[in-house]
């Protein structure tokens, strides 16, 4: 069954473009992008380096998974820790997860100090994520239940009481299969509770562990 982790989280529901004023004649241009994967962090940063490509730097932060247990950043040439950290905290401040934030930089011909840019970067991540639509994904694992016709009733009743999606019905001379998305939490309270009301005649089957 699941192991214990977040069946929710919080990202954003399509990607953002935003740009505070000049810092001492700097521009600083933030980006926040919805990604799944690191190659598809990897793959849109990209994007960003090449169609920006006269900038002086292109800075950056994703964090990824529904714990947000997997992250990276990057100084991009600045001084260490000057921009990719403050970038992550901005994210992470916010708890938001699945999101790549690339903070893009056309310096102005004055330095700002390791302070100056700590501040810099941080305030164009941030306004791009308090301008990114957000949403929540609710984390689903998908299921193989299977009952005879005379156990539909009991079936469908214990179905009802819990958050699931049913993706596919399919009928037998054997009964009924359904493959069904069941949030996280819930998957062992619905296989005891199915078990239960169909005394045990039923069949509960977590499906990538079936594969």
């Amino acid at each position: 069954m699941p192991s214990e982790s977040p069946d929710a989280y919080r990202t954003i529901a399509n990607s953002a473009k935003a740009e505070p004023h000049k810092t001492k004649g700097s521009r600083f241009i933030g980006e926040a992008l919805p990604v799944e994967t690191e190659e598809e962090a990897r793959e849109r940063l990209g994007t960003v380096r090449r169609r920006e490509h006269a900038a002086t730097h292109h800075c950056w932060a994703y964090r990824l998974g529904p714990a947000g247990d997997t992250f990276q950043y990057s100084d991009d040439g600045e001084p260490n820790g000057s921009a990719g950290r403050p970038i992550f905290r901005q994210i992470e401040g916010r708890e938001l997860t699945n999101v790549l934030v690339v903070v893009t930089r056309y310096y102005g011909g004055t330095k700002l100090g390791t302070g100056g840019l700590v501040r810099a970067y941080g305030e164009a991540a941030g306004l791009v994520l308090d301008e990114a639509p957000k949403h929540e994904v609710i984390v689903r694992v998908p299921l193989r239940l299977r009952f005879a016709f005379a156990d539909t009733s009991p079936a469908m009743h214990t179905i009802g009481k819990f958050d699931v999606e049913i993706a596919e019905t399919n009928y037998s001379g054997e009964g009924t299969e359904m493959l069904v998305n069941v949030r996280r939490s819930e998957v062992e309270r619905l296989d005891a509770a199915f078990v239960e009301a169909l005394g045990g005649r039923g069949d509960v089957v977590e499906i990538s562990s079936d594969m």
